[in-house]
């Protein structure tokens, strides 16, 4: 019953967000609401209650593939396509906004918006390159060191 009245909402959805957008199944049993044009995609998948569904947007990437969601929300499926729309307008727009700021604003964009952030998140953060990396300027003072290193070999080692 939740799959049937998923599958409508998704498809009532769809068609009032975008002209243009494709509706399909995720493996988990949700659905997904992809507009390439405007390179987004809209994940709904049940929730924890009974008439709750998760709502969760993201941004889609050159190439096709879809980064990972930017904002998520609950909201109760009873609630009507009008007040889900909002919702995702709202959501979509929290990513289009993450998307425009600057690399520095947003260490923590690409880890979905909750309460508390579970080891496997953090993970998976890391295998995906949001996690720790080591940056240009991490290199140069490595270099750096090393010169002076090498530096100090060589004076003791003509001096010495």
């Amino acid at each position: 019953m939740v799959g049937a009245q998923l599958r409508e909402t998704a498809q009532e959805l769809a068609a009032v967000l975008w002209r243009e957008h494709t509706v399909y199944r995720e493996r988990s049993g949700g659905m997904v609401i992809r507009g390439e044009h405007v390179r987004r995609w809209i994940s709904l998948a049940p929730a924890g209650g009974r008439d709750e569904i998760l709502v969760r947007a993201g941004r889609i990437l050159d190439g096709g593939t879809t980064a990972p969601a930017r904002s998520e929300a609950v909201v109760p499926l009873s609630a009507g396509t009008g007040v889900l729309a909002a919702t995702c307008r709202r959501l979509l727009a929290d990513a289009a906004a993450d998307a425009s700021r600057p690399a520095l604003d947003r260490q923590d964009a690409g880890r979905p918006r909750r309460s508390g952030k579970s080891r496997k998140t953090r993970r998976s953060a890391r295998r995906n390159g949001r996690g720790r990396h080591t940056g240009f300027s991490s290199w140069v003072i490595l270099v750096c060191v090393a010169g002076v290193i090498a530096l100090f070999a060589y004076t003791s080692a003509m001096h010495g």
